[in-house]
């Protein structure tokens, strides 16, 4: 009995080590976009429908969180793998939990000093910013309040052509 459920043991963490090996031999996504569900309908599934459309590999949960497949691990692998972190800030933003899981990535990566996160206020300003985060209110951000969507991916595109 014993040996059953180590050999058990030691067939799931094959199993999970080549899952592992699998997901990090995923395709480099040019950005990750993190946003509340609120906000996909008006703004965020348009954004990524134009950048998909002007050829960026783009990691968007509809595209990526699939029936079957772990959200966190997923999500994980798609923070670790984008060149940029693009956060759609917003009221419903703020108080969700897997937004703040996903910021929280891309803040770790940010500290060790890569300048990947770029934000858009959504339905927000400075001072609403500045309560929820005083750190993050200090990168400079689009608003949606003054841009459109295609502006906001025209910025994206030469920034990562820049880049």
């Amino acid at each position: 009995m014993l040996e059953e459920l180590y050999n058990y043991k030691k067939s799931i963490e094959t199993h999970s080590e080549n899952l592992f090996k699998q997901e990090n031999s995923a395709a480099q996504y040019d950005v990750f976009i993190s946003h509340a569900s609120e906000d996909k309908e008006e703004f965020v599934r348009p954004l990524a429908e134009v950048l998909i459309d002007e050829g960026l590999e783009v990691w968007f949960d509809e595209k990526k969180l699939t029936w079957g497949k772990p959200t966190r691990r997923s999500i994980d692998q798609g923070l670790s793998n984008s060149r940029f972190g693009i956060v759609i800030f917003s009221e419903a933003f703020f108080n969700k939990a897997w937004t703040n899981y996903e910021l929280d990535g891309l803040v770790a990566r940010h500290l060790s000093g890569e300048d990947l996160i770029l934000p858009i206020w959504h339905t927000v300003d400075y001072n609403d910013v500045v309560k929820f985060s005083p750190s993050l209110a200090d990168i400079t951000a689009l608003k949606s309040s003054e841009l459109t969507i295609y502006e906001v991916a025209e910025q994206l595109i030469n920034l990562l052509k820049d880049e």
